[in-house]
């Protein structure tokens, strides 16, 4: 059921944030109402769906013109602001009505020239359709119930049942002047609609004003899925949940399959995996493979997920590597026979995409988004997710149908849609999942900042949760982590099937964590020294060993990076069991690099000195500041640019590295200049 979260206190904030000006302040309801929509993922998905108002406003001359206020390309509703609904000039639109055709690329350049501000994103594909409903306020959606509607077969009567003349259908044609066209004469044919059913695509609800238009959206929607809910059939039992090793296991093997597949050097994809009762219980279905094949709810889902998933069955997964990695193949192979059987249509003006699932069934784990980083795997999953409910309604209900193959084709290589996706240069670490540990301290958490700011997806392991969570929460939500000590048996295995499971597999991993200890080694305690080396030593390899396992499995090579320090190579009086351990982790980088380079595996280091953070902390930073006779500033800046390091100068080194393809077996000195501490 959806909530109506509209609230006249809220909406008033809204307008008294906008000002005195009367079409500001209605500007802002239309705001305010755009997001409560988007804000339901039962009503709209990543960008699915859009809104308008129609408003008078003032040209550079002066004079007074109407305007329809659209959603841009780009905005997405639950984030909406006022600068994100750019103003169209209405009487342009208004006359295309009058032709009998029009191209896209016409129809866009024709918003876009009587935009009233030039700078203003491009107005929705679907501007036409909303300014031929002669209402203030029009609202479409996506929502799950009305999908479920739209793909049924028998969709006039049910409608009938439940509207009577309020909702009118529209048959299926792809968004553009075509569409805006039927669905004008639709309303034509019965102006005293509340609604439109566009057949395989969504709902469209109007009013005088954004609360009433609101109000019918949450309506509409609400009486369809109390009809789906009266026939929907009790949920399968879930299957259990698989545990993070086995999850790992099969989610490693199907990065490594479709990895098999990329281009050299191509970024491996990242997945974000769902596994909840209801998927479970989803994926327990005996119709699965019939499913598969029968499309998505919408067609501007096909652009995200393509037009089926790929299904692994619970034998495909009990066989092992081998049989995922011919399940891909398979599925690459049938896309390529799809593009091949409806790119003639084209005359070969159309490029193939590439022919590789976007999303996956898995039966007995879960759900799989794939994408080309995180945020494009989480849309997936969520896409994935809202077709499995729509499924389950519609199947229930007379079945689900949605547009078919040569449809969803033109949908899926429409130049409209395509430039949605964007076509800028991707950042240099996109794609790749890097875990870090000590991942929540100072230089963990700079260093993982820069690898996000190069596109990377970010892992965290540090030992305290608090620590995690603000780490994440500076992070945002396309990271992951997991606190654990890691020092204790299993730390390794388990921190690294935990990344897995979060993101599908492990790309570099930075033995960041470590602790130091200011003790002379005449009266320092065996047992201190070995709990130095469990932490500064044995944690790394750990940590490394389980990677490896998993750059193995998906057969792309790795990046390993150790964060040693200076003291592997000048040792200060009083931390001995901090330098010792320190100077095994640097001959464990060489003798790993040395094992692991013909693998295409590099391996490399970083040896900092006299960085604030949890290893130097004020007390000791004083202490050692104090034993040389000198104040804090010059202790930190006694190198020779006479400049302090700072945890960033750090981080920078080890994306530099990561960076570095033909670079392994190497430490980078990040010290400001130390020629004690210098390695040649």
């Amino acid at each position: 059921m959806i909530v109506n979260r509209w609230r006249d206190a809220d909406a008033r904030r809204f307008q008294d944030a906008a000002g005195d000006d009367a079409g500001a302040r209605e500007l802002a309801l239309r705001v305010y109402s755009s997001r409560l929509i988007g804000a339901d993922a039962d009503l709209v998905q990543h960008g699915g769906g859009n809104t308008s108002v129609k408003l008078t406003a003032r040209d550079v001359y002066g004079d007074e013109v109407e305007v329809l206020h659209i959603k841009g390309s780009g905005w997405d509703l639950e984030t909406m602001e006022a600068r994100g609904m750019p103003a169209v000039r209405m009487a342009p639109l208004m006359r295309l009505r009058s032709l009998d055709a029009l191209s896209d690329e016409d129809m866009v350049n024709v918003q876009r020239s009587n935009l009233l501000d030039s700078t203003a994103p491009n107005p929705s594909v679907e501007t036409l359709l909303h300014a031929y409903l002669p209402h203030t306020y029009v609202d479409h959606t996506h929502a799950t119930a009305m999908l479920a509607l739209a793909d049924l077969p028998e969709v006039d009567a049910v409608t009938r049942e439940l509207f009577g003349d309020k909702l009118t259908l529209v048959p299926y044609v792809m968004p553009g002047f075509e569409l805006a066209k039927r669905a004008a004469a639709a309303f034509d044919a019965n102006p005293d609609a509340e609604g439109l059913l566009l057949l395989k695509h969504g709902h469209f609800a109007w009013g005088p004003d954004a609360k009433s238009s609101y109000d019918r959206i949450v309506a509409h929607t609400n009486l369809v899925a109390d009809w789906f809910a009266d026939r929907r059939p009790a949920p399968l039992k879930p299957a259990a949940a698989l545990p993070d090793a086995p999850r790992a296991a099969t989610l490693s093997a199907l990065r490594g399959a479709i990895g098999a597949h990329l281009p050299e050097g191509a970024a491996m994809p990242v997945f974000d995996t769902r596994d909840n009762d209801a998927i479970r219980s989803f994926l327990m279905r005996d119709d699965l493979a019939t499913l598969a094949t029968r499309g998505v709810a919408t067609p501007d889902h096909v652009i995200r997920i393509k037009g089926r998933p790929l299904h692994l069955t619970a034998a495909d997964i009990a066989a092992g590597p081998d049989a995922i990695a011919a399940k891909v193949a398979a599925f690459k192979d049938a896309y390529t026979a799809y593009f091949d059987r409806q790119a003639p249509r084209y005359g070969g003006a159309k490029i193939m995409l590439s022919p590789l699932p976007n999303l996956a069934w898995i039966e007995g784990l879960g759900l799989v988004g794939i994408g080309t980083d995180a945020k494009a795997a989480r849309i997936a999953a969520d896409l994935g997710e809202q077709n499995t409910r729509v499924m389950i309604d519609a199947e229930a209900a007379g079945g689900f149908f949605p547009i078919e193959e040569a449809d969803l084709f033109d949908m899926e290589y429409w130049s409209l849609e395509q430039a949605k996706l964007g076509k800028g240069a991707a950042p240099a670490l996109r794609g790749r999942v890097v875990l870090i540990t000590g991942g929540a301290g100072a230089i963990g958490l700079a260093t993982a900042q820069a690898f996000k700011a190069k596109g990377a997806t970010v892992f965290l392991v540090d030992l305290s949760q608090d620590a995690l969570d603000s780490a994440l929460a500076t992070l945002g939500p396309d990271h992951g982590g997991i606190a654990l000590d890691i020092t204790q048996p299993g730390a390794g295995q388990a921190a690294v099937d935990a990344c897995v499971a979060r993101f599908g597999g492990l790309d570099l991993l930075v033995n960041n964590a470590g602790a130091a200890i200011n003790h002379e080694l005449a009266t320092l305690p065996d047992q201190t020294l070995r709990a130095a080396f469990e932490l500064n030593f044995f944690a790394h390899v750990a940590f490394s060993q389980a990677a490896i396992a998993v750059f193995r499995k998906q057969g792309r090579g790795g990046q390993i990076l150790f964060n040693v320090s200076k003291q592997a190579v000048n040792p200060g009086k009083g931390f001995a069991a901090y330098g010792l351990p320190k100077a095994a982790t640097f001959f464990l980088l060489r003798q790993l690099a040395l094992e692991l380079g013909a693998e295409g595996i590099r391996v490399n280091g970083i040896n900092a000195d006299r960085i604030r953070s949890g290893l130097l902390t004020p007390e000791m930073i004083a202490d050692r500041a104090a034993a040389r006779g000198v104040d804090v500033a010059t202790y930190l800046g006694g190198n020779l640019l006479k400049s302090e390091v700072e945890a960033r100068h750090v981080a920078d080194a080890f994306v530099a590295l990561a960076l570095s393809e033909r670079t392994t077996a190497h430490v980078m000195t990040v010290d400001g200049g130390n020629i004690e501490a210098a390695l040649r």
